[in-house]
């Protein structure tokens, strides 16, 4: 999936977000994060190209709040080339409390991704889809294992659905091994520039990007 112009969108989380500018996050408002510095990697290798990058991140969102904004922050800005990556909030609320209604479990995670996928694969060219992680280095602790969990899921429905795919997670894992968690994400979630580099850099991988 080399991107040869166009848009390129950005959906997701917090991370995804990164302080962006509302309502769609453009130019010197993509925020703090790796769609910012994609857009950067992107535009001073492949000039000529003319790549337009655009980020409707939220914090906070799970994969059930993309489902009730897809039509206005997807579909209706008409990208020719889309990254999603989402899953941490819909872990993350299943350790934040008992029975936590914003909790979205595994059936309803699959279903929900499935279903905007297959509204929206028509109308792009290509979708990569990253996997949530969490910059934990004890695979056994809860949320960690949890969220390895939601990773294979992505796995799963990017085989299905034909999309390009992304492990964040296995890169953390090999980054963590040269350095310690807080260099690069302090809280395990929210990367610092090095981790949101790491990300820029799985995705990149998915789009064919020549370093």
């Amino acid at each position: 999936m080399k991107i040869e112009g166009g848009t390129l969108l950005f959906i997701g989380d917090s991370i995804t977000d990164a302080g962006r500018a509302r309502p769609v996050g453009e130019g010197s408002g993509l925020g703090g994060g790796y769609p910012a510095q994609v857009n950067v990697l992107l535009g001073s290798t492949y000039p000529e190209r003319k790549i337009r990058v655009l980020n409707t991140g939220i914090s906070g969102n799970t994969i059930r709040n993309l489902k009730a904004r897809w039509q206005k922050d997807v579909i209706d800005l008409k990208p020719d080339w889309l990254s999603i990556m989402i899953g941490t909030n819909d872990v993350w609320r299943q350790f934040s409390g008992t029975n936590n209604p914003d909790s979205v479990f595994p059936e309803e995670f699959v279903k929900t991704y499935s279903e905007l996928l297959l509204q929206t694969k028509p109308l792009v060219k290509g979708i990569t889809l990253l996997t949530p992680f969490y910059v934990e280095p004890d695979r056994d602790q809860p949320m960690r294992k949890r969220m390895d969990e939601y990773g294979k899921l992505v796995r799963q429905i990017a085989k299905e659905h034909g999309c390009r795919f992304g492990d964040t997670q296995a890169a953390y894992d090999k980054a963590l091994k040269s350095m310690a968690f807080g260099a690069l994400a302090g809280d395990k979630v929210h990367p610092s520039p090095t981790g949101h580099m790491v990300l820029s850099r799985v995705f990149l991988k998915t789009v064919d990007y020549r370093w």
